[in-house]
């Protein structure tokens, strides 16, 4: 059974017309100008395409005339209403983007080439292959104060447990032919095709791999090594987590030339310092391999003394065979944890610090509880007692109703359970209630909530955390706590959000928030 290339093509150009106001069309055309495919926005003239067309036969005699019709070969075109723009995806095919005249083709280049990837795919393809037709936000990934790379610099789970889920964005480069594509086909589809054909540009993949019982999610970047895409790629790293650095075993040109993609990457990355692994590809071809293992692991080894602390690590792999191909995500699924677990705990650690010294400067004293349904599994208390561990305990209570921890910086934390506490003297507390596998709150928490508020001085703060699961509606839960007639009576800040699979992050930024609030009152 073929891929269904009307449908790719409808979805991916659809896809494509959002990311840009200015975008008017998108169409693919042969060298005889006739129309593959197209796609546009559904406000303009129905006669667009055929003025198009009509324009795009003298345009493509230009192209032809000028670049011999160069694979990836690019060039603009201005009418009075239109800019066009032109990318060869062989000799017979041409990807032609429709602008508006204010429209920019600087800013739609990196997406125009990415797109050029996937037409190319989507015309190339062969049944069972994995072609995904989701569009990137460079602008996003561009904007370091933007949510997006706010998430994508966190890390979803502090410690490397099983059942963690972390996502991250992974750039493969190297040299012309030394098997990027090929790898990551591997790793997606467990595929490989013999017949070779260059990326255009860019391309992106999502693929999942399931690594000690977590879930990693890569959001895989195979980035074209021509150098005329150099100008493109500062905008492909933005935000890159993790990377391959690839060559072949058998040319050892590649081998030389790790080097320069290496520094490539340090300057186009800027101070950040990110895990990468060093791939030799190609270990199937013993008979012609030019570069041995110890001499790779020198290299290696040389790069890591250059002041990088990101991590680097070498493995061989063979694209054809598929040896190794796995274990080289695994590896760098794992440096990527570990190093996002030291870099981001510490990070988060001293801003959280930095919160507690500050109310302490101010107030002296900072009293906070927390109420949990088991005396054993108290992760804000863990969390905050492990952010102050410089200071020393002068006081200690641990036993199962009551555990109370006294702090020479001033720093008072106490844990309590449902059925015996007293807040009253607390500037914060923070409560948890498991509603993984219900459809509503048990009466109870309604009580202790409201206990809370009643014991709880004006202007605190109570955070409630609820744990939730796929299945919970979020809605019918916060509905049934019903207190917004009890906290009119009372000037007490109540703030409710859910705690998921990766719970540790998400204490660390409500309590932070709760540090604010005390803070501000």
């Amino acid at each position: 059974m073929a891929i269904p290339k009307e449908k790719l093509f409808s979805d991916l150009f659809k896809n494509f017309l959002e990311i840009d106001p200015h975008l008017e069309a998108v169409i693919v055309s042969d060298r005889e100008g006739f129309v593959i495919a197209g796609e546009k926005r559904e406000d303009v003239d129905i006669e667009l395409i055929s003025v198009l067309t009509a324009l795009i036969n003298p345009i493509l005699e230009r192209i032809r005339d000028e670049f011999a019709f160069k694979l990836r070969t690019s060039s603009s075109f201005d009418t009075d209403q239109y800019r066009l723009l032109f990318i060869s995806i062989d000799e017979n095919i041409t990807l032609s983007i429709v602008l508006s005249n204010i429209g920019s083709v600087d800013s739609i280049s990196p997406y125009a080439y990415f797109l050029a990837e996937k037409v190319a795919q989507i015309v190339f393809g062969s049944e069972g292959d994995n072609i995904q037709i989701s569009i990137p936000n460079f602008q996003v990934e561009l904007d370091p104060d933007s949510d997006s790379r706010k998430i994508k610099d966190q890390i979803y789970q502090m410690r490397l447990d099983s059942g963690g889920r972390y996502r991250f964005k992974f750039v493969i480069i190297g040299d012309h032919m030394v098997g990027k594509t090929s790898i990551i086909r591997r790793f997606v589809e467990n595929k490989f095709a013999t017949d070779y054909r260059a990326t255009i540009g860019l391309n992106i993949l999502t693929h999942k791999l399931e690594f000690y019982g977590n879930e990693i999610i890569f959001s895989l970047w195979d980035i074209g090594a021509q150098e005329f895409f150099k100008r493109f790629r500062k905008t492909y790293y933005q935000g890159v987590q993790a990377s391959f650095i690839v060559f072949d075993l058998t040319n050892k040109d590649s081998f030389i030339n790790i080097k320069k993609w290496f520094n490539e990457l340090k300057e186009l990355i800027g101070s950040r310092e990110i895990p990468i692994v060093v791939v030799g590809n190609k270990s199937d071809l013993s008979g012609t391999r030019k570069i041995d293992y110890q001499f790779a692991i020198k290299l290696v080894n040389e790069l890591a003394n250059e002041t990088f602390e990101g991590g680097i690590s070498y493995i061989e792999t063979s694209a054809l065979t598929g040896e190794n191909i796995e274990d080289a995500f695994s590896l760098i699924a794992y440096h990527y944890i570990i190093r996002s677990k030291a870099i981001e705990e510490e990070k988060v650690k001293q801003e959280f610090m930095n919160q507690i010294n500050l109310i302490l400067k101010q107030q002296g004293k900072l009293r906070i509880s927390f109420i949990t349904e088991n005396p054993f599994w108290s992760p804000g208390l863990q969390i905050l007692n492990e952010t102050n561990e410089l200071c020393e305990c002068e006081k200690v209570q641990d036993d199962k109703e009551n555990r109370n921890y006294e702090y020479s910086n001033g720093l008072i934390v106490k844990n309590f359970i449902y059925d015996s506490f007293d807040v009253s003297d607390s500037d914060g507390v923070f409560i948890i209630f498991d509603a993984r596998d219900k459809e509503k709150i048990d009466s109870k928490w309604k009580e202790v909530v409201l206990n809370i508020v009643a014991q709880l001085n004006e202007n605190k703060v109570a955070l409630i955390g609820i744990r939730v699961s796929e299945k919970t509606d979020w809605s019918n839960i916060i509905e049934d706590f019903e207190i917004n007639k009890y906290l009119e009576k009372k000037m007490v800040s109540v703030l409710f959000f859910k705690i998921g699979m990766e719970y540790r992050l998400e204490i660390y930024d409500q309590l932070q928030i709760m540090l604010s609030a005390i803070l501000d009152s």
